[in-house]
């Protein structure tokens, strides 16, 4: 059988003994900044020595998520905790800042670093300039098929998502929560703006009324699990940083069975039922294998909505009367599904009025009234006492280990032990030959064998000994204790020498330069453009780029999450994903690249980008900050661009997740506080735009530095005139 990894989300120290004692083969938890889960606890410096020290006694690999995109200010800080983490023998580092993840392989060579989801993996050119980079793991986009997966032909280590939340946007592409809210999903802030509810519009003709439009349903693959066994995909990822430590043992447990059964848990669906009272917002196999849309989102509710178990029959204020279909246990939380109201059952009574610990499934309960209930509804489970009481007492995770004693007359007593990998001996007293108190070779194995209080288990004890000697049971002991303390000490030392090299950068050849350009949709809008002699127009319709592509100013827009960008790639480009386009003149890469720093803006210009657009999430002096270090830093003036006028891409969803006509752009979605968000659909990829657009006289400041950006979208011929004229 194919050899698979585990990988098992860590919030905090509890979950990551959870995570241990259950079976994972690796986990992944973040630091106290710079993880894409700002708001999970994560851990301290001090805990991260403990927790890589108690993952490695256990043969556990430790990752660490650094995967948020840095600003020039804080690279010294995001350096000094790679380093610190790279100085205590860290397994992976998990990284999305392709400046930074460029910089660390030159700085850290025997740092293994893994690109992350956020980097929106979706393309082979990706994972094959990140593979040539020397990238060890590459973790794909969720959007991608198994096929898709296995047709990206890099021997790179493959990881992929098997279980929990989905984002529904292109992970590493949505800037929903940052433009209006001001909290960056690419800085692990994201405020769950996908979760909300969204009405539909078509101009002004409401198509659906509130609802969470944009709420899709947990992943969970178990059922399609051999299938991804028989795949080339190495790890096996599960989401889950901010769920409890009861979750994540329970995960980790149920997908530790699948892998070992070879996909066969006769149990599955009993332990789908348990798995609903932990978390559920209904579950999906997802784009893996190739979901429909109403396979994939859950439109009534973004929340835990449980186990059904049952519905009220009847409600006074005193009691809640309950025809149960599963059993309820004193302890159990449950919620109404109408009302969303919620309680723990602390008293449980039968259909007798008596109080009882439990009522079985077909019986008839009554509750306290404590939530007021006014209705009869379908009643769920959302937590299972019995079961969280389960997950609180860890089962036992052996490290299998043997023994080799030699006791020979006249000769040092010693014994080996080794736990497959390492071995380590050491010696005692000269054996003497017994005069009252032989000690048997059995009585030796016993004494090995006591290894209470300590993770090891003998699976093999050998004894070589002479008949008749003499050895005290207290130097076995002081052997036994010794070598066993020195094999966990050599099992949590770091697996490498933490080698710091010089980085050197070659210099650059740039011709920066502030003219203009303009993305359009129209021919109408491209010929406003070419009359106001805008030096580049971009034109992400490829018919419309054909017909005009005589005009030495027109520039290709690739769509973005191609699984193959080079086949698509033109010169004079607009590319929207990172990739090698040193074979290709005059490519421009756009905002959706998230340069933050100068170092993603370096290594991408030697990649062969000519030009290159900020990400549209910095500030204004954040940019003049950005030029000024670039120009100190490489001793030349970075060729730039700022989005200054038009909407920005909130999110780009995989599929027509709103039923829309494609190409048409009268749809808006509009949130509680009836703000309006174009939306379209094109190329099988569902586009939502921000509800304000960009404000062209607060960019004017930049002109010197950088090109601005003109984004139209509905604007007609004279409109897109009369904006151009104001610069």
């Amino acid at each position: 059988m194919k050899k698979h990894e585990l990988l098992v989300p860590v919030g905090d120290m509890e979950c990551l003994r959870q995570a241990i004692a259950n079976g994972a083969d690796a986990v992944y938890g973040g630091c106290q900044n710079f993880g894409a889960r700002k708001f999970a606890k994560n851990f301290s410096n001090e805990e991260i020595i403990e927790a890589i020290k108690l993952c490695h006694l256990y043969g556990v690999k430790f990752y660490v998520t650094m995967n948020t995109l840095v600003k020039d200010a804080e690279v010294p800080y995001f350096l000094g905790q790679i380093e610190f983490l790279y100085k205590q023998g860290v397994d992976a580092v998990i990284m999305q800042d392709f400046g930074m993840i460029s910089y660390v392989l030159k700085r850290y060579p025997n740092l293994e670093v893994h690109a992350s989801t956020q980097c929106n993996n979706s393309s082979y050119d990706m994972v094959k300039l990140f593979y040539d980079m020397g990238v060890k793991r590459v973790v794909f986009s969720r959007e991608l098929s198994l096929e898709e997966i296995e047709s990206i032909n890099v021997p790179v280590e493959k990881e992929v998502f098997i279980h929990g939340a989905l984002c529904i946007s292109y992970s590493g592409c949505c800037l929903m929560s940052s433009m209006i809210g001001g909290r960056s999903g690419n800085r692990g802030e994201c405020a769950g703006s996908c979760r909300l509810p969204y009405q539909l519009y078509y101009d002004e003709q409401k198509l659906v009324d509130s609802s969470y439009l944009l709420s899709t349903k947990e992943l969970n693959t178990s059922y399609q699990f051999r299938d991804l066994l028989d795949s080339d995909i190495y790890s096996f990822k599960i989401e889950g940083r901010m769920k409890s430590p009861e979750y994540v043992g329970f995960i980790t447990r149920l997908y530790r069975k699948l892998i070992d059964s070879y996909g066969n848990v006769s149990s599955l669906d009993l332990e789908t039922e348990k798995l609903k009272t932990i978390f559920n917002r209904e579950f999906t196999s997802g784009h893996l294998f190739h979901c429909s849309v109403e396979e994939l989102m859950n439109t009534t509710t973004p929340n835990h909505i449980g186990l059904p178990i049952g519905k009220v029959i009847g409600v006074n204020p005193q009691k809640i009367t309950i025809k149960l279909d599963r059993d309820l246990h004193q302890g159990d939380g449950i919620r109404f599904l109408n009302s969303g109201k919620g309680l723990i059952v602390n008293y449980l009574y039968d259909s007798h009025g008596l109080l009882v610990s439990n009522v079985a499934r077909g019986e008839v309960c009554s509750i306290d009234n404590k939530v007021e209930l006014e209705q009869l509804e379908n009643v769920s489970k959302t937590s299972d006492y019995l079961l969280m009481q389960e997950m609180k007492n860890l089962p036992t995770r052996n490290i299998p280990i043997t023994f080799l004693a030699k006791a020979h007359i006249g000769e040092p007593f010693t014994v080996e032990i080794s736990d497959g990998t390492r071995k380590i001996q050491a010696s005692g007293n000269v054996v003497q030959q017994s005069i009252t108190s032989p000690v048997s070779d059995v009585r030796i194995r016993m004494q090995l064998e006591k290894l209470g209080g300590t993770p090891f288990v003998s699976q093999s004890t050998v004894v070589e000994a002479d008949t008749n000697i003499f050895i005290s049971l207290r130097e076995i002991n002081e052997l036994r204790r010794n070598l066993v303390q020195q094999l966990m000490l050599l099992r949590m030392k770091p697996k490498y020498d933490a080698v710091i090299s010089p980085i050197e950068f070659a210099k650059l050849s740039l011709d920066s330069d502030s003219s203009n350009s303009s993305f359009v949709y129209t021919q109408e809008q491209l010929e406003a453009c070419l009359k106001m002699n805008v030096s580049r127009i971009y034109v992400s319709d490829i018919t419309l780029f054909k017909n005009n592509q005589m005009h030495n100013n027109v520039f290709y827009v690739l769509p973005r999450t191609l699984l193959n960008i080079q086949s698509e790639l033109k010169s004079r480009s607009l590319v929207r994903e990172i990739c090698d386009v040193s074979n290709y003149d005059e490519v421009i890469g756009d905002y959706t690249l998230n340069i933050y720093n100068i170092y993603t803006a370096y290594y991408l210009y030697q990649l062969g980008f000519s030009k290159l657009t900020l990400s549209v999430e910095l500030s204004n002096s954040e940019i003049i900050e950005f030029v000024n270090r670039f120009v100190k830093t490489f001793s030349c003036y970075p060729d730039i661009e700022i989005v200054s006028f038009g909407l920005i891409e909130d999110m780009i969803i995989k599929d027509n997740i709103l039923n829309l006509k494609e190409n048409n752009y009268h749809y808006s979605l509009r949130d509680l506080r009836s703000r309006k968000f174009p939306v379209y659909y094109k190329n099988n990829r569902t586009i939502i735009l921000n509800y304000e657009s960009k404000n062209l006289s607060e960019f004017l400041e930049l002109q010197k530095i950088a090109s601005l950006r003109y984004h139209f979208f509905l604007e007609t011929r004279d409109e897109v005139i009369n904006i151009l004229k104001k610069n």
